[in-house]
Parts: C-alpha cells; sequence; structure tokens
C-alpha cells in the first residue's frame, strides 16, 4: 500500500479536496499558475492529467524542467498576467498563494483576466489566496488592495466585492462555496473554486 505522501506529494490540502471530489480526469490539460517548484503537480502526474506551470522564479522552472525531461517544453518562466499561451486551452487552471502578490487591484485584474483567457468555457479555476474576510477590522490598508496584515505580512487581499466584481467581469460562477479558514485571528486564507 502506498504512503498519503506517494500518492499525494505535498500537494495543498485544498487542491487534495478538489482532487477527492473528482474534478480532475485523466487526459485533462491543467496549468498551474505560479507553479514554483511544482508542490502541487505530483497527483496530476502520476495520474494522466497534462500539466503545464508557469513562475516568474527562473530557477524554480529550471528544476522542474530537469526533474521531468520528457515534458520539459510544458514549464514554462513567465508571469500570471502574461500567460505564453493561446486563449481556451486549459481544462483546468490552478493558482495556489499566488494572487496575493498582486502589485495593486489592476496587476490583480489582469492576472485574473489571463487565467480566465486560457481556460475552456465551461473549465474550473482554483484559486486560494489571502483575504479579509474574518478579519476586516484587523487589516490596515496600504493602498490599492494591498493591505499589512496582523501577521506582519503585507498582501494584496481578495474581497467579496472584488470577488463579486471579476466574476461578473468575467462571467464566472461558483463551483463550490467560498471557503475561508482563520489562522489565529492575524490571516484568513480563502478557496475559490470557479467555472467559466
Amino acid at each position: 500500500m502506498n504512503s498519503i505522501e506517494e500518492v499525494i506529494g505535498s500537494t495543498d490540502i485544498y487542491l487534495v479536496d478538489q482532487i477527492m471530489k473528482g474534478r480532475y480526469r485523466s487526459g485533462e490539460i491543467l496549468l498551474d499558475a505560479g507553479c514554483g517548484y511544482g508542490r502541487n503537480l505530483h497527483w496530476f502526474l502520476q495520474n494522466g492529467i497534462v500539466v503545464h506551470g508557469i513562475d516568474q522564479d527562473s530557477p524554480a522552472i529550471g528544476d522542474l524542467q530537469r526533474r521531468h525531461p520528457g515534458i520539459a517544453d510544458r514549464f514554462h518562466c513567465a508571469g500570471v498576467d502574461k500567460l505564453p499561451f493561446g486563449d481556451d486551452e486549459f481544462d483546468h487552471v490552478i493558482s495556489s498563494a499566488v494572487l496575493h502578490f498582486a502589485k495593486g487591484t489592476e496587476h490583480f485584474y489582469r492576472m485574473m483576466a489571463e487565467m480566465v483567457r486560457v481556460l475552456k468555457p465551461g473549465g474550473s479555476l482554483f484559486i486560494r489566496m489571502t483575504v479579509d474576510i474574518g478579519i476586516e477590522d484587523r487589516v490596515r490598508p496600504v493602498g490599492d488592495g494591498v493591505y499589512d496584515l496582523p501577521d506582519g505580512s503585507r498582501r494584496f487581499l481578495l474581497t467579496r466585492e472584488l470577488l463579486a466584481d471579476v466574476m461578473d467581469r468575467h462571467g464566472l460562477g461558483f463551483l463550490e462555496p467560498l471557503k475561508t479558514v482563520n489562522v489565529n485571528d492575524v490571516r484568513c486564507m480563502s478557496t475559490v473554486v470557479l467555472v467559466k
């Protein structure tokens, strides 16, 4: 019997939830937008998903290319705000702990627009990022959607209003209810699963 680590690697637990619900099927094409060193790719690579990844960290992309030489051409050094793919290429796009590094609201809108652009109609968009939900009175605005959090970090925060606006702009719907985890009132992270 395989250990849990052999099955899912170090995949984000909230993405594991989607895997367990059967969201992803063999033969489908997936983009990890902000893949880093590929911590969320293990299960997909083991289960017949056609995986692509982008990240601005060139050492991370180089490492993925070396570890996966047969599919090295699927990993690109690029930003989420300028994806090197055509329209409607992917069945699924995932972006875990990436979008809260947006420089401001327009940068966030560009990243969202790019992920939606490359997603096929009916495709799913999995996002996990820092939010103000649950700690609205504990975050301090720095400007243009960026806040200082009680945990000492500075992040771009997704708000309910911003999420509603992005969904309206792109005609997106919820595949699952919005879920937020409050980490000791110093940081909140939401998981958003949308359909194009």
